[in-house]
């Protein structure tokens, strides 16, 4: 120590007197450093890892953007029981809605990356970061995806008394007379507008949109045969296909859903390419330690197969995934650049 002040304890033996550094061959200073480097990174990695046996010491902060009620909100909270649970900590739902899921999202975005805030979006992450030019956050920089939660099926209905009675039928006639029909969606570049949006893209035909302030109202003016047509999710839909009071037209997915099954598909009904799905999952403000990242990654999977959950889920038609970070982030990268193109073509614009 006396001749090396800054030197490691293993390494002193190796250091040269004091004042001869400058005579020290290179090899051997090469050789001090490399080894100073190793010393260093293994240091890092074992506060890094102790920082994660630590975590979580205190309440994590689950921000769900969008209001109580929701099933994202549902979600959240389920998995949130879950964690409290496994990990020995609270996670505390906090509602932050607004702006299309924005808002929480910014809230979200800008919180430290300490491993004590994490949100649950769904789709509308994808959709606001294709759809406007300028966010309060960056959604590739300062957001990371942690895990995939649950998907669920799209479902177009139609009314009861439309002439059509089947997919294939009400896109001829969609075609036939451009501008006719009419879909309702959950408001202007919303997931289910851009949804609807896409089917008549890849089929090459027209209807109005007719745009509500959230998509139960549409499917309520589909019920009361105000409107042709709406996309929705199996939540939205399933008690009015089963009371009959709208009809079933197609479903995503490659199976028929259980709480539905005489509806169809929509490869079953003639359309194979559209595939869109509604997803639920956890993000995390970037740069949140990687330790912590892969401990809140395996602490969603392993709810995702609790039964609890699976039941809250299923009862909604939403089926548990699991699916990991990286996994989820590229469905998320890849679905932002569909909703891109859908947008640019219809020529859509946000509110």
């Amino acid at each position: 120590m006396k001749n090396c002040p800054y030197a490691l304890p293993a390494m002193r033996d190796r250091c040269p007197p004091r004042g001869r550094f400058s005579s020290w061959d290179g090899p051997a200073m090469k050789k001090l450093l490399l080894g100073a480097a190793a010393a260093l990174a293994c240091a890092t990695q074992v506060h890094a890892q102790s920082a994660a046996d630590a975590w979580p010491s205190r309440p994590v902060r689950v921000i769900v953007p969008f209001t109580a009620g929701s099933f994202t909100d549902t979600a959240a909270r389920a998995m949130s029981r879950e964690l409290s649970a496994s990990l020995g900590q609270q996670f505390v739902v906090e509602n932050r809605g607004g702006a299309g899921s924005t808002i929480g999202t910014d809230v979200a975005a800008k919180a430290a990356p300490d491993g004590y805030t994490f949100v649950v979006t769904d789709n509308s992450f994808a959709v606001s970061s294709a759809l406007y030019a300028s966010l309060p956050y960056d959604p590739k920089k300062d957001i990371v995806q942690v895990a995939e939660l649950a998907e669920a099926p799209a479902v177009l209905v139609g009314r009861t008394e439309l002439p059509q009675k089947d997919l294939k039928s009400v896109i001829a006639a969609a075609k036939a007379q451009p501008d006719k029909l009419t879909f309702g969606s959950g408001g202007q570049g919303s997931s289910a507008h851009l949804a609807m949006e896409e089917l008549l893209l890849q089929t090459g035909s027209r209807m109005v949109h007719v745009p509500y302030k959230g998509i139960a109202a549409a499917i309520l003016d589909v019920v009361a045969q105000r409107i042709d047509v709406a996309i929705g999710s199996v939540g939205s839909t399933v008690q009015f296909i089963k009371d009959g009071r709208v009809r079933g037209l197609a479903l995503s997915g490659k199976t028929r859903h259980p709480m539905f099954p005489q509806v169809p598909t929509f490869a079953e009904a003639g359309f194979p390419d559209y595939g869109v799905m509604y997803w639920f999952g956890v993000m995390a403000p970037a740069g949140i330690p990687p330790a912590i990242l892969d401990k809140m990654q395996a602490a969603v999977q392993q709810a995702t197969r609790a039964p609890k959950l699976r039941e809250v889920f299923e009862a909604a038609g939403v089926q548990p995934s699991g699916t990991g970070g990286a996994e989820f982030g590229r469905r998320v990268a890849d679905e932002t650049q569909m909703w891109k193109r859908v947008i640019e073509k219809a020529g859509i614009k946000p509110e």
